[in-house]
């Protein structure tokens, strides 16, 4: 009975060394191997980019990410424009590899074809045979989360809209080029619209 009581002591020792160990571990599950905390997904419904084991260049939470992003194709009408998934998923990639939202400075410049993309939905309906904007979501929660979208004027001129037809969460700019010379006097990276697949 003495031998009993004994081990006791050393079994539960065992078991709360365990227990510290194993929490430890969860606590690390959050975290990449430069020691950066993922964050939760600022669009989840656009996922992430599949994983690579051996990846070498993936983003850095010790940059500043100031990239502008060209959406000027047509884009289905009853369907997200695939540049606004991307820029979500990538917007997601940074922060599951902990760069903080001060640090992801995303910027969407909306021209040519693209342009109906950001009227609001009764503008749209009006001129596309009753159907949904259905890209009003994605921009107002690309905003949430910080990305600005952008609309040039000169596009609107050209196709006949007005500045009150936009969405409000879309910023009017005089001219596409000049604010995408401006953003790359201050840093930005331009990204331009990939082919399908890319």
């Amino acid at each position: 009975m003495f031998a009993i009581s004994q081990k006791l002591p050393r079994a539960r020792c065992h078991a709360r060394t365990t227990l510290s160990v194993v929490a430890a571990l969860l606590a690390l599950g959050g975290l990449w191997s430069n020691g950066t905390e993922a964050q939760q997904l600022p669009v989840p419904a656009a996922g992430l980019p599949g994983a690579v084991t051996g990846a070498q260049e993936v983003p850095d939470p010790g940059l500043t990410y100031k990239v502008v992003f060209n959406l000027s194709s047509a884009g289905s009408l009853d369907a997200v424009h695939p540049m606004l998934l991307r820029v979500a998923k990538y917007l997601n990639a940074l922060a599951e590899y902990g760069v903080p939202p001060a640090r992801r400075q995303l910027t969407i410049i909306v021209y040519g074809p693209a342009t109906q993309f950001v009227l609001k939905d009764a503008v749209f309906a009006a001129h596309n045979h009753g159907k949904h904007n259905p890209n009003v979501a994605m921009i107002d929660t690309l905003r949430q989360a910080g990305v600005i979208t952008r609309i040039c004027s000169q596009a609107l001129l050209a196709q006949h809209f007005e500045p009150h037809d936009v969405l409000p969460t879309v910023e009017l700019d005089l001219w596409a080029l000049s604010t995408r010379v401006n953003l790359e006097l201050h840093g930005y990276v331009v990204e331009d619209e990939l082919l399908p697949g890319k």
